[in-house]
Parts: C-alpha cells; structure tokens; sequence
C-alpha cells in the first residue's frame, strides 16, 4: 500500500481509524456483489450523523433539466439524512422512517446500480415516489398566497412578517425575517424567551460576510459538512433587528444544510425586499426550557400558539437532534453545543472496556454517554432536567442507543449531587453504581479526548458541581489522574444567599462578596450598585450571611463573574444560565486599552485563593468613575493570571507539566485565550475540550472515562 493512497481515495464522508492488512486465499469469485444485511448476535456498526446536502445534489436540485430539480428531500450516499432517521440496525431502508416510501422504478435502478452514488443510499427518493411538504397557515392571520408550492407559499408569509415553524432533520425550527423586528419581537414574546440570542440562517458565506467578520478557520466551520451554528463576531453597523441578540457583539450564524432550506432560500430571495439580503432567525422550535418538538403532532400543539404557519413535510423524524453550536477561539475550535452532525460518531478510548457503561451526565446541558469496547458514543443534546418532558427525552434517548448500539450497561455513572434527576435514573436502575464528582469528570472529559493516562493539573471552573464536602464548588485547581483527584487550590469559599435564588439574582453575590470585603459597611459605599439598591434588601441579605440561613458554601468561578457584573450595573437578575456572565465577556471585549491585573493572594497554607483584594480595588475603580468596560477587561485578565499562578504553585509541588482547562467558565474567549497564552509563555502543555464541549455538555464522556479506569484498577500514584 502506497502511503496515502486509501486517504486519497476516501467517500466525502469516510475516515480511517486504524488500518489493518491481511493475506487471503483467492476464492475466483467472477463479480463483486453486496448482500442483504444479516442480524448479527452482536451489532458492530456505525451510524453516520446527519450531514448537508453534497455539492453534487445541490448541482441537481437547481438544474430545470434534472428529474429533481427543486425536491427538497434530495439526498444520496454523501449526504442527508441518517441518525434522525434510523430506527434501528442493520441500516437499512426497513429500518428507518422512509420505510412507508417504496422506491420509484429509476430510484430503485440508481439504488441496485454500483457505479452510481446513489447505490444503497438508504434514504434515496424524488418528487414521485418519496415525502412530500404540506403549508398551512391560520386562518384569516396573514394574507394568503396565490401560488399552490409549499415553499414558495412559506416564503411569501415570511416576507409578510410572519412567525413560521419548519420542519427539518432532527425537529422543528422557529423561523422569521431576522431584519424585521417587529417580527422577532413577537417571536420572544410567543417562545417566552426574553433575552437570549437567536440563532441565524443564511444562504451563502458571503452573505454572512456581510454581517460579521469572518476568518479563514471559521468559514471552514461553516461550511463543513456538519454545518453547525458558528458563533461570529458581528460587525457594529450590522444590521439585523436589534431583538436577534441584544447586549451581543456576537451572532450564532449556520449555513443552509437540507435541501429544502435552499429551495427556501431561493423563494425568498425572490419575494424579499431585493435591496436587503435574506437573513432568517432560525432557532429551536419549542418553547423555553423545552425540548425541542420533531414529532407532528406534538409541533401542531406546542409550536402552534408560536407560528403563524407551519410548513412541516411527512418524513418522521424518529429521534431529536439540536443544531450544534461551534466557535474558533486563538486556543483552537471549540464546541458549545454537539448535537447534529456529530452525534453519533463515537470517541476512542485509549484502551478496550470489558464491562459496558452507562454515564448519565449532568442536571444541566445534559448529555448521557454509553461505550463498549473502545467506543464512547456520547450522546446528542438533551438539554436542562427540569421538566418531564426533557426527562422523558432523556430516558428515551438512552433506550435508543442501547438498541443501536447493542449495549447493555452492566455500570451506571452518575454525579454525585443528590439532586440531580440523572443521579435519580442511575439510581433506578439496579445496576453497581460509580458516583464521580463533578469537576474531577470535567478534567478527565480532556484527558480522554487527548489520550492522556498520566496525572495532570487540571483547572474546573464553572458556575456549580456538587463537592465532596457538601460544598458547591466551582473554582478549583486539582491535580488528577482518571482513577482519582486531588484539590490543591479552589477560589474562597462565599456565602450563596438564597441558594437557587442566587444564581437568578447576582446581586446577591455582589452583596455577599462585598459584605466579605467590608462587613456591614458596605452599605454606605459610594457607588451606583449600593446607592440603588433598597435597605430593606441589604438587610435581608445581611441577616442571611450573618446567622448563615439558606447560605451554602460556594467556591465557584462562575458566581464571581455574577457578582462582578452585578457590581458593574450589567445584570441585577438573569433570564438564562450564565448571561450575567456572558454581558460581562461582552463588555470587556469592547476595551480599546490592554489593563494589567487586579490584586489577588494565594494562600499556599490552606490552598485558597482569595480575590477579596480585587473586589476591594473594583470599588475603588467605580468610586473614581473608571469606565466600567475597563474594570471587566481587568477582572477577565485577572482571573486568567490567578489561575495561571495557581498552575504555577501546583508544578513547584508536584512537578506536572500539562494542564487540562474544562467547566463552562472555558467558553469565556477572553479567560481561556489569555490564560492559554499565559500557560504556554511558562512553558506548560495544555489541553482544552475540542470534541465534546466543555460545559456540562461533556460531562458525560468524563465521568464514564473515570468509571472505565477505576475498573481497570489502574490506580496511578498521584504526586504530591
């Protein structure tokens, strides 16, 4: 074999994991045939994720010549539709949702027919003999279109302003013109979702050029055959409505992936106002804090009370499946949110299990993740446990990849706060369980991507995970292998006044950590956050911390950040996980000026890092009217110096030089980039989370790869 010849020759879609060669007897067979699948005792084979149509259909979905020009559900053996669509395995026709679809007789010869690239695509069809679209609208809402075509009826009542609900690969979307903003108005108030941004569909790159800066590695992203969303810094005289993302630099920006989206496209392109390109919002078809809704049915009844029309199509989708979220940071590619297009491609392992596991993830941005083998297959994105709905989501969603994939865990993993309706399900189970902490399974979600073995320092930081102590940590600095951890630094513990409540209200961390600074006091400080909150409040909130009443312990990073916002005036209570957070991120990419650090201290003694000097100087700041763009530029390079010290610290005692960065606070650019380029300038490896994101989203691929080393039974000695 001629190196490199099988990666020449590979199908758009292959990869080669390993290479294997053998010698065989020639069996003078006198022509090459495939066979139908055989039902195995045991299910060894892969499931591609859904992917974009393939510049080949595209080609012939705009051709007036071609049989299939402009039918929406073109697809051959490089593209369309896979994971949503099987039921089960071997994949075959029989056992996906194109079942009740019976091949015309010219599909049925391109399907038998070996040279052509629609041999054995399973899902292959046209206009007479596979699914078809349906429009409908409520009555007497829009103005009604003349023309008979679905599509070209959807588009019209979108260039009317109307809220539409589409049908795609793995669920619905919400959809309207993101340039009209009295459209995406109503989409808030109808999805309840006050505040947080919308994702955005547009039919080229250079028409998403036009609205956001975009480098090399990110038109890549964009244009790959996943087609995530790619979170985009946008230009500031961009112009889409200022309800798609308000308080943002940013937009979350995806391609066109399914035929029917540029036939979409197209239609509206025509029927627009031709001097505005075409920019439609595109988001998760459900209401807040639901699932997405794939089912029909189901859609007709959550999604109807949203859109004004519904344009849906009659090939079920068996399983939901989330548009991924992907961004290009300095430190590499990162994934946000993995789900379409890359569920269900599995993760090696860097050794073979003997015992097939079951990891059931987090409360948050869940994930489950099942292996056998050397195959982790971490799951799509469920989403937050808080309701039945998403529960059942979860529950189903397992079941249907012990099918797929033939596993049946003989071990649950599971975290360790009690609370947790994935810790419950474990629970249930009657199966060895292995509870695994929260951060620890965070460092060892980067360490099994990268294959590493071998202790490291490991740096979890992110809004809350249940510790050991009964504390809500956050801010931690371990050294770990994938059997066990040690805590060698965490940020100081604060009071959490409210519990929950403190996580929706930041201004309570605020009052917290300035009542740490300055005792009661701190209520006579000369800045707006004080001046403008109610006494009635302060003192509510000092009896709690003084007499330590629903007040948990916290060392969490993530907190911090709330407070600091808080602080600044940015966020006094949140609408969605981490936008105190995220509007301090955003404010601080906006300094012109490169700040140096605030003050902090490393107590060596009792492995704490104490950042009450910062706060005290953040005070300072707002006293003499600093800007406070500037104040949250310090606060962000300060925390990537304290924790690059901390690191420090931690190699003078232990002698590691590589360091795994995970927990949500990574999908800070400003604190990951900086502390990266800190960590590499003193001479550190580091690894971040590239395959599975880096919240709780790849929580799962963690814990299981704990659960699969300490039953190995290779514990390493950790050095102290």
């Amino acid at each position: 074999m001629f190196p490199g010849s099988a990666t020449d020759r590979l199908a758009p879609l292959a990869h080669i994991d390993t290479l294997q060669c053998s010698q065989v007897a020639i069996k003078h067979e006198k022509s090459f045939m495939i066979v139908e699948s055989q039902h195995q005792a045991e299910r060894h084979t892969l499931i591609s994720p859904d992917c974009t149509i393939c510049k080949d259909c595209l080609l012939e979905l705009f051709d007036p010549q071609d049989r299939r020009y402009h039918y929406p559900f073109i697809n051959c053996t490089n593209c369309g539709p896979r994971f949503t669509i099987i039921q089960d395995i071997p994949y075959d026709r029989a056992n996906t949702t194109m079942a009740s679809f019976q091949m015309c007789p010219d599909c049925q010869q391109e399907y038998r027919d070996p040279s052509n690239r629609r041999f054995h695509a399973q899902p292959d069809a046209c206009a007479r003999c596979g699914p078809q679209v349906s429009f409908s609208t409520h009555p007497a809402i829009l103005r009604q279109s003349s023309t008979t075509d679905s599509i070209e009826q959807a588009a019209a009542q979108l260039a009317q302003g109307a809220v539409l609900a589409l049908k795609g690969l793995g669920g619905y979307h919400l959809a309207c013109n993101a340039l009209d903003e009295g459209a995406v108005q109503r989409l808030r108030q109808r999805k309840q979702r006050e505040a947080k941004p919308f994702a955005l569909m547009v039919a080229t790159l250079e028409v998403a050029q036009q609205f956001c800066q975009i480098s090399a590695e990110e038109a890549t992203l964009l244009q790959s055959h996943r087609r995530p969303i790619v979170l985009l810094r946008q230009y500031p005289e961009a112009q889409v409505a200022p309800g798609v993302a308000p308080g943002h630099q940013t937009l979350g920006i995806m391609l066109p992936y399914t035929p029917l989206h540029y036939v979409l496209f197209e239609k509206c392109r025509r029927l627009f106002d031709a001097r505005q390109p075409v920019i439609l919002v595109m988001t998760s078809g459900n209401r807040s804090d639901e699932p997405i809704a794939y089912q029909d049915e189901d859609a007709r009844e959550r999604l109807g009370p949203i859109s004004d029309g519904m344009l849906a199509h009659n090939r079920e989708i068996f399983i939901r499946c989330d548009d991924s979220i992907v961004r290009q940071t300095t430190a590499g590619p990162q994934i946000l949110r993995r789900s379409r297009g890359y569920v269900p491609e599995p993760l090696n392992l860097p050794w073979s299990i003997s015992t097939p596991i079951l990891a059931c993830g987090a409360q948050l941005k869940n994930t489950f993740c099942l292996a056998k083998e050397r195959q982790a297959f971490v799951s799509h994105h469920i989403g937050d446990l808080e309701n039945l709905e998403t529960l059942l989501a979860f529950k189903a969603g397992i079941a249907h990849f012990q099918r797929i994939f033939d596993i049946t865990p003989q071990v649950v993993v599971h975290d360790l706060h009690p609370d947790y309706l994935s810790t419950h399900y474990a629970l249930e189970l009657d199966l060895p369980l292995i509870g695994v902490q929260h951060h620890h399974a965070h460092i060892a979600s980067v360490m099994i991507e990268h294959g590493l073995t071998e202790p490291v320092i490991g740096v979890a930081a992110d809004g809350s995970g249940y510790g050991p102590d009964g504390a809500i940590w956050g801010g931690e600095i371990l050294v770990a292998d994938l059997c066990t951890f040690q805590r060698r630094f965490h940020l100081t513990y604060m009071p959490l006044p409210g519990g929950e409540q403190a996580i929706r209200q930041p201004w309570r961390m605020a009052g917290a950590y300035l009542y740490a600074a300055y005792g009661t006091d701190f209520e006579r400080l000369t800045i707006p956050f004080t001046q403008q909150m109610k006494r009635t409040a302060w003192k509510t909130l000092e009896q709690m911390i003084e007499r330590k009443l629903n007040c948990p312990a916290t060392s969490s990073l993530g907190r911090l950040c709330d407070a600091v916002a808080a602080l600044l005036g940015l966020r006094s209570e949140v609408q969605y996980e981490g936008q105190a957070a995220i509007e301090l991120e955003q404010l601080a990419a906006t300094n012109p000026t490169i700040a140096h650090p605030y003050p902090f201290e490393l107590l060596a003694q009792t492995g704490e890092i104490d950042v009450l000097p910062m706060i005290r100087t953040i005070v300072d700041d707002l006293s003499h009217k600093m800007p406070v763009a500037q104040i949250a530029q310090r606060f962000h390079l300060t925390i990537a110096h304290l924790l690059a010290n901390a690191c420090n610290e931690v190699r003078e005692q232990s002698g590691l030089q590589k360091v795994a960065l995970s927990g949500g606070i990574f999908q800070n650019r400003l604190i990951v980039e900086e502390l990266v380029r800190i960590l590499h300038t003193q001479s550190f490896a580091v690894y971040l989370n590239q395959k599975v994101p880096a919240n709780d989203g790849g929580l799962s691929l963690g814990q299981l790869a704990i659960a699969a080393a300490q039953l190995r039974g290779e514990k390493a000695v950790l050095h102290t």
